[in-house]
């Protein structure tokens, strides 16, 4: 059980004490907005595509590990079934599909950005008080954001989980999130490449000048509706949605475990470097 460890970041810990699965559950309301504390999970393959697809095999090595890694059909989460892509964006889309393992942020453990964190197959935690910043913890990568419970502002910087600004309309918890620009990134080989945010595996894609609206609405003491209208000029020809539920662990232990991915992709980044160092 050594790689298994509890996720024990100072403010996630206190919270998991103060507020509890149980309590979460145990109590309807914060002040006046629904209590939406606990652990959350979707449970769909967006992650592999955000449209309808059909199943396939590994991307990589299919005829290496059989039906090991093999990419699960999905109904897809997008209105109308498929992304408004300009036609020059297509470009870069295609590039990305050619080049998923070299060119998926996830691939390298890099922070996944907003949308995608809320929709990966890993869990996250929802940590809520009264009246204050809301904090989002995800299992991947020990990712994590605040919701700045104020009035959208200017970020004074671009980073990979972007900068998010929320309020409540009725029982609907509204997040606006923008700045989500990764910048420069180390491809595997050494190139460096500008930066956009992958949706998932597929390759589907925002750049630093989206805008991601998400609307968070219970629906009963353990789902909730959640919804992303993402815009972005540079890429597409119209704002577009996505929609799907999510659901509370309810598991007496429900708790986020440790998934420090960097180890796992030191080898894609950095192995002509190691075999370089090896071979002196």
């Amino acid at each position: 059980m050594q790689g298994i460890k509890r996720f024990t970041t100072a403010v996630a810990a206190a919270a998991l004490i103060a507020l509890g699965s149980g309590a979460a559950s145990a109590q309807d309301r914060i002040g006046d907005a629904p209590n939406i504390n606990g652990i959350w999970q979707a449970m769909n393959t967006a992650n592999w595509n955000l449209e309808p697809h059909s199943a396939g095999p590994n991307p990589v090595a299919d005829r290496l590990v059989g039906a090991i890694g093999a990419i699960p059909a999905g109904l897809g989460v997008v209105d109308g079934g498929e992304i408004p892509y300009l036609p020059e964006a297509r470009e870069r889309l295609e590039r990305n599909r050619a080049n998923v393992i070299r060119h998926d942020p996830e691939a390298a453990c890099y922070l996944p950005g907003i949308p995608r964190a809320t929709y990966m197959p890993y869990p996250f935690q929802i940590i809520q008080g009264n009246d204050d910043d809301i904090l989002v913890a995800y299992q991947y990568a020990s990712a994590n954001r605040v919701i700045h419970m104020e009035e959208v502002g200017i970020p004074p910087i671009d980073t990979w989980m972007g900068t998010s600004y929320g309020q409540w309309e009725g029982d609907t918890l509204v997040v606006t999130t923008l700045a989500l620009g990764p910048g420069l990134v180390k491809l595997p080989g050494g190139e460096m490449e500008e930066g956009v945010t992958w949706l998932d595996r597929a390759g589907n894609y925002l750049t630093n000048h989206a805008t991601v609206i998400e609307r968070f609405t219970p629906r009963g003491p353990n789902h909730m509706d959640y919804e992303a209208t993402i815009e972005d000029p540079t890429v597409y020809s119209r704002p577009w949605t996505i929609r799907m539920p999510l659901y509370r662990n309810v598991d007496a232990n429900a708790q986020l475990l440790e998934f420090k991915c960097v180890p796992f992709s030191e080898q894609l980044l950095y192995g002509d470097l190691i075999e370089g160092q090896s071979a002196q």
